[in-house]
């Protein structure tokens, strides 16, 4: 329905995801405002910061085209809305995914993907099917961490009710910080994102191997493989805090 009504005016949905591409293609244009004046930043050149910046905002905006609109449900818990979600014979986390569902975050997806071509071009790498089947695994298991975390946000907000901000600085802000190499943070805030909440196996760990780049940290190199596992358990971890989140719901009693 959303999609049909976003297409009944084609030349506001090219605008407004025309719109969406050149307001996410502004953080590669800060980055190579950089370059302009260093070499390198971090040590990695700007084609391997090319490669991460594509990979985490394709990642993320795969997910931010299925999932992004579920951070809304803090909204529905306060003003009870969400009570005719719960009549309807359909899967609630589904409705919440499909309301309001902005078909112009593909301009996020096409300019992540312009910019992963940039980089898998730019890079110096000795390319192995192995190597090539990463990209892929990278980009669909970060898909589904980065959706997992939509889904586990969303469930932290039947009790917090007003978080959507709380969410994003995970969502959005995680792919901000994907999009640079770890090298240039703290020790301590890349264990978090390695062992706490998984963003690394978005981007980091996997990237980093195809780049035949050493860890920050003293990890084994076998955790690049391991996106698709971590995705899995991110996904189970955040269905169950959906479930839980759900049946602890009260409605507003009016």
């Amino acid at each position: 329905m959303w999609m049909r009504s976003t297409m009944t005016y084609r030349a506001s949905f090219a605008m407004t995801a025309f719109g969406n591409f050149a307001a996410t293609a502004f953080d590669f244009v800060a980055i190579l405002l950089m370059f302009s004046h260093v070499d390198a930043l971090g040590g990695y050149s700007l084609g391997e910061i090319a490669f991460l910046y594509g990979a985490a905002g394709t990642a993320f905006g795969l997910s931010d085209l299925l999932l992004g609109s579920v951070d809304r449900i803090g909204r529905r818990v306060r003003d009870g809305t969400l009570d005719t979600l719960l009549v309807r014979p359909a899967p609630v986390l589904a409705q919440l995914a499909a309301d309001r569902f902005a078909l112009r975050r593909l301009g996020r997806i096409t300019q992540g993907l312009i910019v992963l071509g940039y980089g898998l071009t730019a890079v110096d790498v000795d390319w192995t099917p192995l190597k090539v089947l990463m990209v892929p695994m990278m980009l669909l298991s970060g898909a589904a961490i980065f959706g997992a975390v939509f889904v586990a946000g969303a469930a932290f907000q039947f009790w917090a009710q007003d978080a959507a901000e709380v969410q994003s600085s995970f969502t959005y802000g995680g792919s901000t910080l994907l999009q640079y190499p770890p090298t240039v943070f703290a020790r301590d805030l890349v264990r978090g994102v390695t062992f706490v909440v998984p963003l690394a196996f978005v981007n980091w760990l996997p990237a980093l191997y195809v780049l035949d780049r050493p860890y920050p940290l003293d990890v084994p190199q076998w955790l690049a493989f391991l996106p698709p596992l971590v995705a899995a358990g991110c996904c189970w971890s955040a269905a169950l805090a959906w479930r839980v989140g759900l049946r602890s719901y009260r409605s507003t009693g009016s």
